[in-house]
């Protein structure tokens, strides 16, 4: 290999940024490497987040990590585009152009060599052919999805405030992004109330969320009693939970089940199943399973291509499948982080990714939360409400921040977002 190696770095999220921030420091400032990294959007959420923007709970906007910034300070280089074509031979990709908001081209399709490459480019939800999902349904794969979605509930309610009205959304998919969605919209419209009675006079109108879920119980990654317990605090909100309810199709006011039931909804959201991104299928014949994930070894190179390497969710290890969460994807990040150097500048094997699991919190707003921990212990609910659980998922979040920003200013980000909630109204309603 050339004293200098390309790596390149697809896809910003949990693990593309950790892996470029990390290999930034290694490789990129001691000059052993140039790093780049490539994604569509100009910066970075944290996607176990997407569910409080699309509700608008959380301002995005402090929330976000902006590329270019994390860049030029951690020795890696950054190219906004998706790559929408990889050649094996050549060791290239092709990234689409880049287009303005009024449709103009800023940047032609451009090609970037590699000597090695990472995939990180993510999940979405996988509608299953279903017909009417594609066109009737909204997403929250990404920040540009849950902005939207966030958009419409807004314009809705106030539409239903001045018809007086009920607003009406179905969600499919009892994970724990559905799940959390249907908790933290109540939370949005909670804290909304005293805004409108004060601004209009009247209380906000009655949300009816209904969560459907094909399977016979909720959050089906978690214990049977965290399901139970989840789906009980729920119902209590107001959420009309229903289980083997499987989606036949949808359309304009909302969802038809198998058995023939109609499920009225203005707004209707998809988010079950995990599939890779389309673009997959695009990347120089690397081997897929059915769900478009690249089928790497158990050190996470491609069965078809050892310079190549795919991590998190648009991965698929086939004889030890892992659950497509950010744990998974940070883990891997940082294996990728600790082994690459060595194979890319000794040519030292780079060993099979162990997975520690060290258990999953799941956070219905401010009402309730659990954690399953290794081993089946839970804890959460009680008199508490899930205080502990809910807390340790918000330390999760800061501590994905001060992973990326590194402690200091990690430490002033969560005093920025402390600071900011004396002064901003605590949703969002522009």
């Amino acid at each position: 290999m050339a004293s200098k190696s390309e790596i390149l770095i697809v896809g910003g999220g949990v693990a593309g940024l950790a892996l470029a921030t990390r290999l930034g420091k290694t490789m990129g400032k001691p000059g052993k490497a140039r790093i780049t990294l490539i994604d569509k959007s100009f910066s970075h959420v944290w996607k176990p987040m997407l569910h409080c923007f699309a509700s608008g709970t959380v301002g995005n906007e402090n929330d976000r990590i902006n590329f270019i910034t994390q860049a030029s300070g951690h020795h890696f280089e950054f190219w906004p585009g998706e790559v929408v074509s990889l050649d094996r031979e050549k060791h290239e990709v092709v990234l689409s152009p880049l287009h303005a908001s009024d449709g103009t081209v800023v940047l032609e399709s451009r090609t970037i060599k590699y000597d090695t490459i990472v995939i990180a480019i993510g999940s979405c939800a996988n509608d299953f052919g279903t017909p009417g999902v594609k066109e009737h349904c909204l997403s929250i794969d990404n920040l540009v999805e849950a902005n939207a979605f966030n958009e419409k509930f807004r314009m809705e309610l106030l539409r239903s405030f001045a018809n007086n009205s009920e607003l009406d959304i179905a969600i499919v998919g009892g994970g724990a992004t559905g799940t959390q969605l249907a908790a933290e919209l109540h939370k949005a419209l909670e804290i909304v109330g005293p805004y409108n009675l004060h601004a209009f006079g009247k209380p906000p109108p009655k949300l009816r969320v209904t969560l459907l879920q094909s399977g016979p119980r909720i959050l089906p990654a978690f214990p049977e009693s965290v399901s139970a317990a989840a789906q009980q605090e729920l119902e209590r909100i107001g959420v009309t939970v229903r289980t083997s309810a499987r989606v036949a199709g949808a359309n304009s006011t909302g969802f038809i089940l198998k058995d023939g039931t109609q499920v009225s909804a203005k707004l209707r959201v998809w988010a079950a199943g995990v599939k890779a991104p389309e673009v997959t299928t695009t990347y120089g014949g690397l081997a897929l399973n059915k769900s478009g994930q690249i089928l790497v070894n158990p050190n996470l190179s491609s069965i078809a291509d050892d310079r190549i390497f795919a991590m998190g969710d648009c991965s698929f290890i086939e004889n030890d499948p892992l659950p497509a969460t950010a744990q998974v994807a940070r883990q891997q990040a940082r294996h990728l982080a600790r082994y690459l150097p060595a194979w890319i500048e000794k040519g030292q094997k780079v060993p099979a990714c162990i997975f520690h699991n060290k258990g999953a919190i799941v956070a219905l707003g401010k009402y309730n939360g659990w954690a399953a921990l290794p081993g089946g212990t839970v804890w959460g609910g009680g008199l508490s409400h899930g205080l502990s659980a809910r807390l340790g998922h918000l330390m999760l979040y800061r501590k994905h921040q001060m992973e990326i920003f590194g402690l200091y200013r990690g430490l002033i980000s969560c005093y920025s977002d402390w600071v900011e909630g004396f002064v901003r109204p605590s949703v969002r309603l522009d």
